[in-house]
């Protein structure tokens, strides 16, 4: 008789926990329609923050991003916005900056320029970013395979692509002591040459906006830099 019980509760058992283990992937799966609350912002600090993106992008590498619920969203976010960072990224369509962190809608500022460098207009926006609008995180990209760090090495001259490049030569020179072949052909030199823009790009942040530079200071943000690898779509951290 005992048998014949256990017979009857294995498969019964079995049933419940899929049963159960479906019920679970079903509400992985649910959308998120959640957006930033000013609130939110507020309790984040910028090493949260920054922690949140880190996590972000190792989810993107595996392939299991947020399923977002982008039309809610968008109605959610209307009546005002609450990102937790600002991030300076290149021109570059293979790199999509809310897709490399897993963001939402309303998460994050985004400005794009090639070659990541700074100007009067990307600082003004960053300091309405984080000290009007609340962000948390300044986050400066550099990018492998860079377009705009190979046309600063090889001096090219075009229209306004000149006037553009010029504000990326600084890097070209801080990268002189490079030990290989200087060109644009040596991939190595390229991702020197675009990690020395982003330090100068951090150190142009910190010298051309008080503003900036008083809120890290005192804690209140956090200015960082990276470069983006085109081909796994990993990060790696520029000090």
């Amino acid at each position: 008789m005992k048998i014949k019980i256990l017979a009857m509760a294995f498969p019964l058992a079995v049933l419940i926990s899929c049963n159960q283990s479906n019920k679970i992937q079903e509400e992985k799966k649910q959308p998120v329609s959640h957006v930033m609350t000013k609130e939110e912002q507020a309790k984040l600090t910028p090493d949260e923050v920054l922690k949140q993106f880190i996590d972000g992008n190792k989810r993107f590498q595996s392939g299991v991003t947020t399923v977002r619920d982008h039309s809610k969203q968008v109605r959610k976010s209307a009546p005002g916005q609450f990102p937790k960072a600002v991030i300076l990224s290149c021109l570059d369509s293979r790199v999509p900056v809310e897709d490399v962190f897993d963001q939402g809608l309303g998460d994050v500022f985004v400005a794009r320029v090639a070659g990541n460098f700074v100007n009067e207009d990307l600082l003004g926006s960053m300091e309405f970013a984080c000290k009007v609008a609340g962000a948390k995180l300044v986050l400066v990209m550099g990018h492998q395979h860079c377009g705009a760090i190979k046309g600063a090495i090889d001096d090219v001259k075009l229209g306004n692509i000149t006037a553009m490049l010029a504000k990326i030569k600084p890097a070209v020179k801080m990268s002189q002591d490079f030990q290989g072949k200087k060109t644009s052909k040596n991939d190595e030199f390229v991702k020197y040459v675009s990690e020395n823009n982003v330090k100068y790009t951090i150190q142009q942040i910190r010298e051309k906006s008080p503003v900036l530079k008083e809120m890290e200071d005192k804690g209140q943000i956090k200015i960082v830099g990276v470069f983006y690898n085109l081909t796994d779509g990993t990060l790696e951290f520029i000090k």
